[in-house]
């Protein structure tokens, strides 16, 4: 039983040095350039289209800073902003964002039991998994994993987010075709009531 217990402690040491490789101090001094959208350490986003940065994950964070970079992932607005940064100054600036503390929205009332339904069981008729299973029941994510932190997120930025991967328009990384799958199979009603229900989800 302590072999087994210690090779689950060793595991999980082993998958927190392989997703935090990042440098948080050196990372805020790179950030300067992202609160001009995205708020002072990634907590307020001037627009809702905008996403939150604060707590996402640094694994998340870090394999989207590259695919934006590299144009996997077109982000018209941060055109040219992440072309001088190493992949180290992505991974610390990564590494800085998922320190930072998620600040809650207030989700609307009127939606709140569909998108709670929706997000903690699915949608059996559909094929709709639930999205608690990857991103936690309390929305805080699965960092090891790559799914980020959705408990918090901006509304709006969550609907465009998932009709990107209903359409198929977002196809970043490996976790993309989960998305896409789930995402086929929403309703527009559907996604406009998890949005908001993540959105005050903590």
């Amino acid at each position: 039983m302590k072999k087994l217990i210690a090779g689950v402690v060793l595991g999980v040491s082993l998958t927190s040095l392989a997703y935090g490789a990042g440098d948080p101090q050196a990372g805020e001094q790179k950030a300067a350039v992202c609160a001009g959208c995205h708020g002072q350490g990634g907590q307020k986003p001037v627009m809702g289209s905008y996403p939150k940065l604060s707590g996402l994950g640094e694994k998340y964070l870090f394999n989207q800073l590259q695919a934006i970079k590299s144009g996997k992932r077109a982000v018209p607005q941060m055109a040219g902003i992440l072309d001088n940064m190493s992949t180290q100054d992505l991974q610390n600036l990564a590494a800085y964002m998922d320190n930072q503390e998620m600040i809650v929205n207030q989700a609307d009332p009127a939606l709140i039991a569909q998108g709670e339904a929706l997000y903690r069981g699915g949608n059996l008729a559909s094929g709709v998994p639930a999205c608690a299973g990857c991103h936690n029941p309390q929305g805080l994510g699965n960092k090891p994993g790559g799914f980020p932190r959705l408990g918090g997120q901006n509304a709006e930025y969550v609907m465009t987010q998932l009709k990107a991967y209903r359409s198929g328009s977002r196809a970043t990384d490996s976790n993309s075709a989960i998305m896409m799958d789930v995402a086929a199979k929403l309703t527009d009603a559907e996604i406009e009531a998890v949005a908001n229900y993540v959105s005050g989800l903590h």
